[in-house]
């Protein structure tokens, strides 16, 4: 028997127009899907309604994945695709498995022969590093920082240090109502000449892009709690 694909579907990063960000393609593809793996069902139904999504949810499955999903549990989630129905794996926001649970299923995916299919869709990564006019051959992510005060300012120092000496330009995310802390741990860490973009709602109505030295955006810091940020550095 043929076995199923592994779709990874992206969703929108804010509340915009689908048809503004996700292919025809992609929602054509979605729209055959009965099978999806989701963060969180309330917010995935949403977003599927928001596409045009038709089908009743009470024929459709929705499987679990995040932070408390068990690795036990997830080779399960692929019986499905191994008897030859396609499934499709929702990120909360953006391209799924990119500081994302997903990437343990897709890995799992392989293993079985199980194929797997990325669509195009928005990354909040990409389009920040695109829009701040740094190093885009030679970048690094790093998700999150330490939230504890001292750790953060040392890792800080840590990519600022790879910035110089890699010539390397260093992405970061936090929680959004912690924004503001990583800024002041910023300002109060980097070298005046240090490059900082922040990115911030991209993709959304009230999207900014901006990009200064550390001296100059000490000048006039913005307030960004609760708005989903991607933090870049360079020199």
């Amino acid at each position: 028997m043929k076995k199923g694909s592994l779709f990874l579907i992206p969703t929108l990063l804010g509340d915009s127009p689908v048809k503004n960000i996700i292919p025809d393609g992609v929602v054509e593809i979605l729209r055959t899907i009965d099978i999806f793996i989701v963060e969180e069902i309330r917010t995935a139904r949403r977003y599927l309604r928001m596409t045009g999504f038709e089908k009743p949810f009470e024929e459709i499955t929705f499987l679990l994945l995040n932070e408390h999903t068990k690795h036990s549990d997830l080779s399960t989630y692929l019986d499905a695709a191994k008897s030859g129905k396609n499934i499709g794996l929702l990120s909360e926001a953006g391209t799924p498995c990119i500081a994302d649970p997903g990437s343990t299923l897709v890995s799992l995916a392989h293993e079985h022969g199980i194929k797997v299919i990325p669509l195009t869709g928005p990354s909040s990564l990409l389009l920040s590093l695109m829009a701040s006019g740094f190093n885009g051959q030679n970048f690094c992510f790093v998700g999150y920082l330490p939230v504890e005060r001292e750790k953060r300012k040392k890792k800080i120092r840590e990519l600022e240090k790879a910035v110089y000496e890699k010539n390397q330009t260093q992405l970061f995310i936090e929680t959004p109502y912690r924004n503001n802390q990583m800024i002041q741990s910023l300002m109060e860490t980097c070298k005046d000449d240090t490059l900082l973009c922040l990115a911030v709602d991209l993709t959304t109505h009230s999207e900014w892009i901006g990009v200064k030295s550390i001296n100059n955006w000490k000048k006039g810091i913005p307030d960004i709690k609760k708005r989903p940020c991607v933090f870049l550095l360079y020199r």
